[in-house]
Order: structure tokens, then C-alpha cells, then sequence
């Protein structure tokens, strides 16, 4: 009766969506930790204070190349849950002795993370995000876009060395593999514009090389049922590569993660992008031809409707992955994050959705 109660909560999308978040995570798997609220906010704290100090390093390095005394930056750092959520595991299950090893970790993996999308940002010349308190045009935006992504790419060049060759070697890999994918996004493109003309065979070269594409050497980290989940190979290789590779840092730095928060974070992050930045983007994705599990379910599917649909049954079969594994691995911070991820999101935007 409580569980099915907090179901109910979990549904009013007049409550808070953090609020939802933790009666949905009940719900779904019984648990409701409340020292995984304490564990959040100290968490939280830990990172924002690791942002806080590099992002000084970057207003002072805009200040002084704008002959200002002082300068404010922001940028987004959304993308840093997962790491957020690792550091949270490793307060959980390891050793108290070794949490100060998790947090120097941790700070390597968030200023990674953040200069890896700042580097991307700069590639797609999309500049609005780095923000700053003064007026600036377009030669300026570029110019602090810049100035943040060497300031942060030195900080991470210094924090590797202080880890084992083992550790680079990891993320180069994972930076490796996404680039590759990206290499591979005017395929997509040409894809998509052969089948919305209706080219002979553009539909079943989407389903086969897209929506099925399989693994030459599929990750460890996915069981046989996960495998068969549609858009794995390319929605791991676009984004899920990255936090498999983070996690996998902190393995390689003697900071154990079970197999089972593994596959959380990694399910849990592709279903995120098709859910928040895939349905968000649709109509932008269509316009400029970019081919993603959104826009492919819509052109293999005649139906709007059917689309809007499968969209969503694809998205919640990523989360039901992800919540059983964060489950499984006594790691509720993480479920919580699932289902907060979940609520966050807008399928009503979808063509056919109502």
C-alpha cells in the first residue's frame, strides 16, 4: 500500500520533481534510504567545491585576458552527474581511509568531463554557454570559450600526473571511440536525407545501422538482455563510451565500482540523451538533418503516433535497466538520479504524443 501510494506521488507533477524522484524510486523498488539524502548534499557540496576552484582558475585567466580586475564565469554542468553519483558510491562502499583517494578522482573525472564538452561546444562553434558578467560579440565569446577549455584541458593534463599510465590510457580510449562516432555523423546526415526522400532501402539501412547496429566487441559492463536494446552500439558510442570510461578510471586508480552501478550509470546516461536532449532537440534535429534515435523512430514509423510511442517505450526500457542495476548495486542515490532523470523529462513535445 505505501509503495503503491508513493506511485501516486510520484505521478503529480504539481510536487516538486526531486520530491518525485525519491517516491518513485520507492515505488519501483521498495527502498527509500534516507541517508542517501544526507549522502546527496555532501556529495553535492564535495563537487560544486571542485567546480568553484577550477572555474576560479578560468575567471582569472578571462579577467586578465580582457584587462578587467575581475571576471564571472558560468558554464553548464549537468553533464558531471555521473560523476557526482560515483563519488557517492565510493563514500557508500568503500573505506573511510579512502575516500580523500575518491575525491582526487572525482575532480580529475568532473574537469575531464567538463573540458570534453567545452571542447566539443568549440568544434560545433556553439559558444552561448560559456558565460561571463560583462557585454561581449562573437569574437569575444569564442575568445573565453577558448581561454576556459585550455585552462581546464592543463588542469586535467596536471591531475594525470598523478595517476598510473593505465588511467590516460582509459580515457583516451573512451575519447577515441566518440570521436570516431562523431567522424560518422555525415553518414547519419546523407541516411537521413535518403530515406526522407524516399530512397529504396534508406529505412532498413537506418534500422540495420543505426536502431540494431551490434557490437564487433561488445562491452563487458552489458548483459545478453541489455544488448538487445535498441540504439545501444551508437547512443554507447555517441555518449555511453565516456562514462564507461570514467567509471573505468576509477578502477584503474584501485578504486573498485561493481559491475552493477556500472551498467546504472552507462544505461542510465544514454537513456538521459534520448529522453532530455533527443525528444528537447526534435524539431531542430529535423530541420538540420541530424539523425538520432528521435528523428529515426519517426521516420520508421509512419504513424506519429506510433513514433511518439516507441520513443518513449525505448527511453523507459534504458531507465528500468538502470534502475534495477542501482538497485541491485544498494546504490538509491543513484535510482533516485533515474527517476529524477525520468520526471525531468517533456514526451508531450513529441509529434502524436496527446
Amino acid at each position: 500500500m505505501l509503495e503503491s501510494g508513493a506511485g501516486w506521488l510520484a505521478r503529480r507533477d504539481v510536487l516538486p520533481t526531486a520530491m518525485r524522484a525519491v517516491f518513485g524510486y520507492y515505488a519501483h523498488s521498495g527502498v527509500f534510504d534516507y541517508g542517501s539524502l544526507r549522502l546527496k548534499s555532501r556529495v553535492d557540496d564535495t563537487v560544486d567545491e571542485m567546480i568553484a576552484t577550477a572555474f576560479t582558475d578560468v575567471e582569472e585567466a578571462i579577467a586578465e585576458a580582457f584587462d578587467r580586475n575581475a571576471a564571472d564565469f558560468e558554464y553548464d554542468t549537468k553533464l558531471v552527474l555521473p560523476a557526482r553519483l560515483t563519488l557517492g558510491h565510493c563514500y557508500r562502499t568503500l573505506d573511510e581511509r579512502r575516500h580523500q583517494e575518491a575525491e582526487q578522482l572525482t575532480r580529475l573525472a568532473v574537469e575531464a568531463l567538463i573540458d570534453g564538452d567545452m571542447r566539443d561546444a568549440i568544434n560545433d562553434s556553439e559558444f552561448e554557454d560559456f558565460a561571463v558578467d560583462f557585454a561581449t560579440d562573437s569574437d569575444d565569446r569564442r575568445q573565453i570559450a577558448e581561454i576556459a577549455q585550455e585552462v581546464l584541458q592543463a588542469r586535467v593534463e596536471s591531475h594525470f600526473a598523478d595517476y598510473p599510465d593505465q588511467v590516460r590510457d582509459i580515457y583516451d580510449w573512451a575519447v577515441d571511440i566518440s570521436e570516431r562516432h562523431q567522424d560518422e555523423d555525415e553518414r547519419f546526415r546523407a541516411l537521413m536525407e535518403r530515406a526522407r526522400a524516399g530512397e529504396d532501402g534508406a529505412l532498413s539501412a537506418i534500422q540495420t545501422e543505426y536502431r540494431d547496429a551490434t557490437f564487433a566487441d561488445p562491452p563487458e559492463i552489458f548483459t545478453a538482455e541489455e544488448l538487445d536494446l535498441p540504439y545501444l552500439k551508437t547512443q554507447y558510442d555517441r555518449v555511453g563510451v565516456i562514462y564507461d570510461g570514467m567509471v573505468r578510471m576509477y578502477e584503474a586508480a584501485d578504486l573498485p565500482v561493481d559491475d552493477a552501478f556500472h551498467r546504472a550509470i552507462v544505461l542510465a546516461i544514454i537513456g538521459a540523451q534520448v529522453w532530455l536532449d533527443d525528444i528537447d532537440d526534435y524539431d531542430a534535429d529535423v530541420r538540420e538533418g541530424q539523425l538520432t534515435p528521435v528523428t529515426a523512430e519517426y521516420l520508421l514509423n509512419d504513424d506519429d503516433r506510433v513514433a511518439a510511442r516507441s520513443v518513449v517505450d525505448i527511453s523507459e526500457r534504458y531507465f528500468d535497466r538502470a534502475r534495477a542495476q542501482a538497485t541491485e548495486a544498494d546504490s538509491p542515490l543513484t535510482g533516485i538520479a533515474t527517476e529524477y532523470i525520468y520526471y525531468d523529462g517533456s514526451p508531450e513535445v513529441l509529434p502524436g504524443w496527446n
